[in-house]
């Protein structure tokens, strides 16, 4: 199955994404998945997160703005999830800052999410090692933060995405290192946070997830560059990555993706 076919699988299955995310993602993670073809909910109410979760193709959790009701829905919704077999994505935003973020984001790394999506630096944080983390910003490389990537799928039996110049997707046995995107997708708030979304949504359904969050990173990248290429002031490429999302076919993935696989280290 290439690339570009979870693509055209996930726009056919048109998968319902509940996202337990942060104040400033909701509007712009719903805005992406809707252009990518997905469709989103904004479903946190610690009343109503368990049961909405049997009904998604997938959840996520964003620990961005977090407090206690919010993760008590977050560990609800995923248990209901994970024992339905639908997939799960955690992005720990900001894991290593304070205290609080690591003991909660260390607790849902605990329940064995599908996926773990995250910048080095929280990456880093969650598998335990030291980190350079400057709040939602990453202080590490994508390739110091490769080792702890490999390790903490292992310890969780998922598959660990580190976004950065080179994105890097690991399920402790492969690995794979993606070199598209655009220096832009940086300067828009909360386009790391939607990217979570779209993992989800390849995910949903996928019959290998290792390779389709490959394949959600790499459409993703190709739509910032070909915004990028648009207008490369971020407000205009902030209109220009949404139109991107919708326009970027099957084929451009199958041509255009940047892609390199290895075996992860014994």
């Amino acid at each position: 199955m290439t690339l570009g076919a979870h693509l055209a699988g996930m726009r056919a299955r048109r998968p319902l994404v509940q996202n337990i995310t942060n104040f400033v993602a909701m509007q712009t993670m719903a805005n992406v998945l809707l252009a990518a073809g997905a469709s989103p909910a904004m479903v946190h109410a610690r009343e109503e997160a368990a049961e909405f979760a049997g009904l998604a193709s997938a959840v996520t959790l964003n620990t961005g703005t977090p407090e206690p009701d919010w993760v008590a829905a977050m560990e609800a919704a995923a248990t209901a999830a994970l024992a339905r077999g639908i997939p799960v994505v955690l992005d720990p935003v900001a894991a290593g800052a304070t205290g609080y973020r690591r003991e909660i984001n260390g607790r849902l790394a605990r329940l064995s999410p599908s996926i773990i999506k995250g910048n080095a630096s929280e990456i880093l944080a969650v598998a335990g090692r030291t980190s350079a983390s400057r709040g939602a910003d990453s202080g590490d490389g994508t390739d110091a933060a490769e080792p702890a990537a490999v390790a903490l799928a292992r310890a969780t039996g998922g598959i660990v995405a580190v976004t950065g110049a080179i994105d890097v997707v690991t399920d402790g046995r492969r690995i794979a290192r993606i070199a598209n995107g655009s220096p832009l997708m940086t300067q828009v708030t909360a386009l790391g946070c939607a990217l979570t979304g779209i993992v989800a949504a390849f995910a949903a359904g996928a019959p290998d997830r290792f390779h389709a969050t490959v394949a959600a990173l790499a459409y993703y990248a190709l739509a910032g560059e070909r915004a990028a290429a648009e207008d490369p002031r971020p407000g205009s490429f902030a209109t220009a990555f949404l139109n991107a999302l919708h326009d970027v076919t099957p084929e451009q993935v199958d041509a255009l993706a940047l892609v390199e696989y290895a075996d992860a280290p014994l």
